[in-house]
């Protein structure tokens, strides 16, 4: 009988190899997704049985090579010497053998368990590629199993060969030639230091020192303490000796001897047709890869995303909010009744945790439509072209190809959020590019911000509306890019710019389960992530926005108010049938029964049904149901002196709100950064709108609103600020429309520029360097229009001539890396792009 035991088997692979989906076909549903301890990786895990082993299956990060350059390599890498996998899964595609080989090479030089999956078959047998994988076997050392994921073919003898994982013991070397004799050398020197024999390969170890690889010299650093000086010593000795030798540095003879070995395996396993023909993917990318046609097809496809994911994902959003406002109703329903003037305590603060936190997930459809068209890109092999045809501009500003998605989905025009957009910043390989894009995602116009800009637009550029929505709409793209590029140039000129590599691989049909289960693991994520964050920090803007509260004597003021208010309606209860039947203290009691008879008939179509729950309510309270039914002379009489009661509560609970408000910790805080901030043009009002903004930028407007006194549509808040705000001008709404458009992200994003960038000391910067950017341009353009004497219309086009100007010089600088460097060039799906030779 065989012991039941627990196996660790890694996934590894280059991408668009398919991996993805062998990995759904070996676990099915059975998965989970986190991330890798300390960095922003997702790890995916999963499990499996086979025969008496329980197998739990790591899907390692899609990675070209495992050099030290960017952050998925370094945590494959990590993963397979610090968690010895009991074996590796490599998928290799199968239709473009030799390039996906130089992976394989490299896992089976560290010496760890390998069995290779020869994935996409069904793709090479379309271009009549004849495999010989017994040869393959042969010349490797190590089993390949032939499938084909996206069918399901080939499962059951991939998973067999886990149970054989102890026989593959074969250890593969390539020969470097010239070098070997470095390599031996350095091998010698380290098999002395017991620290390593038992744990590292030490060839592997030799090879990436003579690489001059940033994390093998640390680990030697880590393991050896004093003694690492002596093996650096010898690493660069040996460096010398060969580069003096062969007139060829160290890595580049490696990464060539490397692609001679994946050339001449390839060449002896896989027979081409006689006349090979251009495959379908290599015509598409005539077109798609075009120099004027790649552009317009990809405005299209970006065009198709947007209005599927934003315009049809706000309408399905809306049709879905009847679940999120039957949770707040829900919750309306749990907590204490509402008072008179006040809430209780726990109702107040339970309702405004809902009610956060719902707004939320008001967006699950946006987010949803958004990562299942991620995905479809992703599987259907056009990502990579995406990141071709806009690499040569963005790399000029710090950015990558793979930065456009996030941008579009931050909102380049308007209508984004940069919840979603900093995400999308997972899949750029750079780290640096990454990071840069992570710190100017923010920048972009998010939905949130937009009805700030339509208060201010519509009351002071009225007459240029259409105008003015387009300056502030493409303004902040020509802010980010020269920002990005100072900061690509300053800050974050630390982190490694990684090799550029790309490929162009096959197009694939994606797989309708695929794409599901990705868009639903990104959605759980999300909320894992974000929701949880959501309802903590709604406790402490409750908190910062009620206190310390109204004072004993304007308690006292508003309670008398409302006494009066409800003496009279009891004095005219005193006159009808229901006298003895309603006291002081049912008022409240009658409003609400009134507010839950509309709640319950909300939505309600059919007068059956309508009927029914008139019927319950009537039993629940008679006289209460024939005031607000308007029973009778004496109901009708009573209903139109409650609708009187009702108005004045209205009103008393908003002035109270606008008072605790101007009086709370955010309000004094507004009104002490006044002296600084009537320099941009901001008064206190002003400031604690935008403070309130920091939460969620859709509290600008909101809280505007509630600070003048109104409750009503946009139109009345934008005449209300007008009147109340006498010396307000069109020049102080142009700074204040760009101090929002550079304002630092609400803290969901701000939480998520934390998880991506990995630490908090990032999510600082960001808030503190768009901050103070913000309030630099917002002062720049008020201070300098009034100096000037610039109408508000005069100075948005001379602050847009500027920053267009400021755009094109940028431009112009050159990087460290651009200097020498060269020009991308298209290239088919079997070859590839390698700036760094690694």
């Amino acid at each position: 009988m065989s012991v039941k035991q627990h196996l660790l088997v890694a996934l590894a692979g280059q991408p668009n190899c398919g991996k993805s989906t062998v990995f759904n076909m070996l676990t099915g549903a059975r998965q989970h997704v986190a991330n890798y301890p300390g960095v922003t990786v997702e790890k995916k895990t999963g499990y499996f049985t086979q025969g008496a082993d329980r197998v739990e299956l790591v899907d390692l990060p899609g990675t070209y090579s495992l050099t030290s350059y960017s952050l998925e390599e370094r945590v494959a890498r990590d993963f397979l010497l610090n968690n010895r996998p009991d074996l590796v899964i490599d998928v290799v595609d199968a239709s473009n053998l030799r390039h996906h080989l130089y992976l394989t090479l490299q896992l089976l030089e560290m010496n760890v368990p390998v069995v290779v999956c020869l994935n996409m078959m069904d793709v090479a047998k379309r271009r009549d590629l004849r495999i010989d994988a017994s040869k393959l076997e042969t010349l490797l050392g190590v089993p390949v199993m032939p499938t084909t994921a996206r069918n399901s073919q080939g499962r059951d003898a991939l998973r067999e060969s886990v149970n054989e994982h102890h026989l593959i013991c074969d250890v593969f070397q390539i020969d470097y030639g010239a070098l070997e004799q470095h390599i031996s050398t350095l091998s010698d020197k380290l098999a002395q230091e017991s620290k390593l024999t038992n744990r590292y390969p030490l060839r592997w170890i030799s090879i990436k020192l003579l690489e001059n690889d940033d994390e093998a010299i640390s680990l030697i650093q880590s393991k050896l303490g004093a003694q690492a000086d002596h093996v650096l010593d010898l690493v660069a000795l040996c460096r010398e000796e060969f580069n003096e030798a062969s007139n060829n540095p160290v890595e580049r003879h490696i990464a060539f001897t490397r692609h001679r070995e994946c050339s001449r395996i390839a060449s002896e396993t896989v027979e081409f047709p006689e006349v090979r023909r251009r495959n379908m993917s290599d015509q598409l990318d005539k077109f798609v890869c075009n120099r004027f046609f790649g552009p317009l097809i990809l405005v299209a496809i970006l065009y198709v995303l947007y209005q599927v994911s934003i315009v049809f994902g706000g309408w399905l959003a809306v049709k879905v909010w009847p679940v999120w406002g039957g949770l707040e109703t829900l919750a309306g329903d749990i907590f204490p009744n509402a008072g008179f003037l006040e809430d209780p305590l726990l109702r107040g603060l339970g309702v405004w945790i809902v009610k956060s936190t719902t707004a939320i997930l008001n967006y699950l459809p946006i987010f949803f439509l958004l990562f299942a068209l991620i995905a479809i890109m992703e599987d259907s092999g056009y990502m990579p072209r995406m990141a071709f045809i806009l690499d040569r501009l963005f790399r000029r500003f710090g950015l990558h190809g793979q930065s456009t998605l996030p941008l579009i989905l931050g909102g380049v025009y308007v209508g984004g959020c940069a919840i979603p957009g900093v995400m999308a910043t997972k899949a750029i390989p750079d780290e640096r590019a990454r990071l840069t894009t992570i710190m100017i995602v923010p920048m972009m116009n998010c939905l949130a911000k937009v009805p700030l800009y339509l208060i201010l637009i519509d009351a002071y550029f009225s007459d240029v509306s259409g105008l003015a929505m387009f300056f502030i709409a493409t303004v902040t793209l020509f802010m980010a890019l020269p920002v990005a590029k100072l900061l690509s140039m300053t800050v974050l000129s630390k982190f490694e710019s990684a090799p550029f590599i790309m490929e162009m691989p096959p197009y694939h049909m994606p797989a309708i389960l695929g794409v599901l289960r990705r868009a639903f693991e990104r959605i759980w994520l999300f909320l894992k992530k974000i929701v949880t964050f959501v309802a903590a920090i709604a406790v402490v803007v409750f908190v910062l926005i009620n206190y310390p509260g109204l004072s004993t004597s304007r308690m006292a003021h508003y309670e008398n108010l409302r006494d009066m208010s409800v003496s009279s309606f009891i004095n005219q209860v005193e006159q009808t049938q229901f006298k003895g039947k309603i006291a002081s203290e049912d008022v409240i009691n009658i409003i609400l029964f009134d507010e839950y008879l509309k709640q319950a008939k909300s939505g309600v179509t059919e007068s059956s049904h309508a009927e029914e729950i008139n019927v319950a309510f009537k039993a629940m309270n008679p006289t209460y149901y024939a005031i607000i039914k308007r029973v009778g002379s004496d109901g009708r009489k009573l209903n139109k002196e409650l609708r009187k009661v009702i108005k004045v509560r209205k009103r008393l609970r908003r002035e109270m709100r606008t008072e605790r408000f101007e009086n709370s910790a955010l309000g004094h805080l507004g009104r002490w950064l006044e002296p600084v901030t009537q320099f941009a043009g901001f008064n206190w009002r002003i400031n604690v709108a935008l403070l309130s903004a920091f939460a969620a930028k859709e509290n600008s407007a909101a809280t505007l609103g509630a600070i003048y006194g109104i409750d009503g549509s946009s139109q009345s808040v934008q005449d209300n600020m007008k009147a109340s705000e006498g010396g307000f001008t069109a020049l102080h709404a142009l700074a204040l429309m760009l101090f929002m458009a550079l304002y630092p992200p609400c803290v969901p994003a701000s939480m998520m520029v934390r998880h991506q960038a990995g630490t908090t000391r990032w999510m600082l910067f960001s808030i503190g360097y768009q901050m103070l950017l913000g309030f630099f341009i917002a002062t720049l353009v008020f201070t300098g229009g009034s100096l000037l004497d610039l109408s508000g219309f005069q100075a948005m086009w001379a602050f847009y001539g500027l920053c267009v100007l400021a755009t094109v010089a940028m431009a112009l600088i050159p990087t460290r890396e651009e200097i020498g460097a060269l020009e991308p060039v298209e290239m088919n799906t079997n070859k590839e792009i390698n700036l760094k030779g690694g």
